[in-house]
């Protein structure tokens, strides 16, 4: 490998381990602050969720569950491999479909982790206009989520081009952000519960991101 390969791989792996730490710093701030706090809301958490149950109707909520349950759960996977699948390509898309599931597993049993540690209380049940369970911070759901997501983005970047690149990336983020902001709607999260999970789930995906840049310089952008 020439100086110049070397170098041409390394600075793209270099801004993305930088993001990644930026990602997970971040988090892990929040995280302490929350502890801190023994878990109790922040001023914008409180307007938020009061905001949330102002604009409830029986449309709004009917559409949130729905939204809602595409982020965790049985789709969340067949999503995550069907990412993996196409990331990899025909010939041997079981392969990408088993890491896809895999790395979202991970993800998802660090934000376990995580929210066991912490052990932050949800808002009041009495609030809840649809079913959850365990600590709330970070979100499972905005976690999940937006793994998916950044599976699904690969997936794009290697198989779409062009307006359809584009208009598949609008989709996701904008599947993603509704997703997280179901949770606070339907009174189950505080808003920075789903912060946390994006936070975090933005951190391990640049994180593996630059890990691959790193272990493969040379490699194609996908």
């Amino acid at each position: 490998m020439s100086t110049r390969g070397a170098n041409s791989g390394g600075r793209p792996a270099g801004l993305l381990a930088a993001a990644a730490l930026a990602a997970l710093g971040a988090l892990a701030v929040l995280v302490a602050v929350v502890v801190g706090r023994r878990g109790a809301p922040f001023p914008v958490d409180l307007a938020a969720h009061q905001e949330a149950l102002r604009l409830r109707t029986p449309a709004r909520t009917g559409v949130a569950v729905v939204l809602t349950t595409t982020g965790s759960g049985v789709v969340a996977y067949l999503l995550a491999a069907a990412a993996g699948a196409a990331t990899v390509g025909r010939r041997r898309w079981w392969t990408g479909s088993l890491a896809a599931v895999a790395a979202l597993a991970l993800g998802q049993l660090i934000r376990l982790g995580i929210a066991t540690w912490v052990g932050r209380p949800r808002p009041p049940v009495a609030d809840w206009a649809w079913p959850a369970s365990g600590p709330a911070l970070p979100s499972g759901h905005a976690t999940t989520s937006a793994l998916v997501a950044a599976l699904l983005l690969l997936a794009l970047r290697r198989r779409a081009q062009g307006s359809a690149r584009l208009v598949g990336v609008a989709l996701v983020v904008l599947w993603c952000v509704a997703v997280g902001s179901t949770r606070v709607y339907l009174g189950m999260h505080w808003p920075s519960d789903v912060l946390a999970g994006w936070l975090l789930a933005t951190g391990l995906a640049l994180a593996v991101a630059a890990l691959a840049r790193w272990i493969r310089p040379r490699a194609s952008p996908g």
